[in-house]
């Protein structure tokens, strides 16, 4: 079983991802535990900026580490360095490769809601592949931190790499995909408050090697939260799609998703309507089992236009269809 002193060693040449300075020069090893009738190891550390993607890349670094030396379970806890520390370390380089700070912006289109369940992964994940089956260069931020279910409906099952401070992207079916849901085991619930979800979301941007996009696109939270209003401020020239269901309950709450759009001078591009009937396969006729019109009051209400009506369909994942 590890000792103590061996944790120290093993970790001391660990960077911190927000100083790129190690553990050792940073004293971030605050304290280490060892139980060994369970072979589980603490370690309580303090890095330049916690709750952040680049903890989550640590954590898992960390983990793989003490595990591959003999740890059976690892245990983390994280606090921020002294003030001094962080100073001393901090990068002075004001330049920053954020795809918000490039000379080429791709197009940022949201997709919207104003509640779940309505289906704005479905059309995030399809217009994605529409637009990369017409020679898009395309890229997804799952940005519904609490409901992330991007990653599943494309099939991924690998977590982004880390090349030198940058996180590289899942790419799938030629797609390039960013998700809470890379960051999170066995799906566990998400309980942060606003400003460290706004910290996600801004390393969503700045920490992500993104390349060369046309397109960027961000799966919303449904409602008006703080990750919304983080978007509406991160990017005032954000298009957005706002999904609803025919029923009129959705479409109405559907509208201040809309309204906080045009409130923040973004460009509404129209709506979907998803689940808009169930086609038989036997007879062939169409059922309007979630009602019908809801796409059309939204639109009327928010100036703009019915982009499609989806219907209700069995979910699958098909290779051959997403393929270009």
């Amino acid at each position: 079983m590890l000792t103590k002193e061996e944790v120290i060693e093993l970790l001391n040449n660990v960077r911190d991802p927000f100083l790129h300075a190690t553990l050792k020069e940073t004293e971030g090893i605050v304290e280490v535990t060892i139980r060994e009738e369970k072979k589980h190891v603490s370690v309580k550390l303090a890095i330049g900026e916690p709750n952040t993607a680049e903890q989550m890349t640590l954590q898992q670094e960390i983990v793989g580490i003490l595990k591959k030396n003999g740890a059976n379970t690892v245990g983390l806890r994280f606090e921020q360095l002294p003030e001094e520390i962080i100073k001393k370390y901090q990068p002075t380089s004001e330049e920053t490769d954020s795809i918000l700070a490039g000379e080429k912006q791709p197009h940022f289109v949201a997709i919207a809601s104003g509640k779940g369940g309505v289906g704005k992964s479905t059309v995030t994940v399809n217009l994605a592949m529409s637009l990369m089956r017409l020679g898009k260069k395309v890229g997804i931020i799952d940005a519904d931190i609490y409901g992330f279910s991007v990653p599943d409906m494309m099939g991924i099952e690998n977590i982004p790499a880390v090349r030198g401070e940058k996180i590289i992207p899942v790419e799938r079916f030629g797609v390039k995909v960013i998700s809470m849901g890379f960051f999170v085991e066995d799906n566990s619930p998400i309980i942060w408050r606003g400003p460290m979800l706004g910290k996600m979301l801004n390393n969503f941007f700045n920490e992500v090697e993104w390349g060369d996009l046309d397109y960027l696109l961000l799966d919303l939270p449904p409602g008006t939260g703080d990750i919304a209003m983080d978007v509406h401020e991160l990017i005032p020239s954000c298009n957005e799609v706002i999904v609803t269901t025919p029923h009129p309950t959705a479409a109405f709450v559907a509208a201040r998703a809309g309204q906080m759009a045009l409130k923040t001078d973004h460009k509404i591009l129209g709506v979907v309507e998803n689940m808009a009937y169930f086609e038989s396969e036997l007879t062939g006729e169409k059922e309007y089992v979630f009602g019908s019109g809801g796409g059309d009051n939204l639109a009327d209400v928010l100036k703009t236009k019915v982009l499609g009506r989806l219907p209700l369909n069995q979910p699958y994942l098909d290779e051959d269809v997403f393929a270009p």
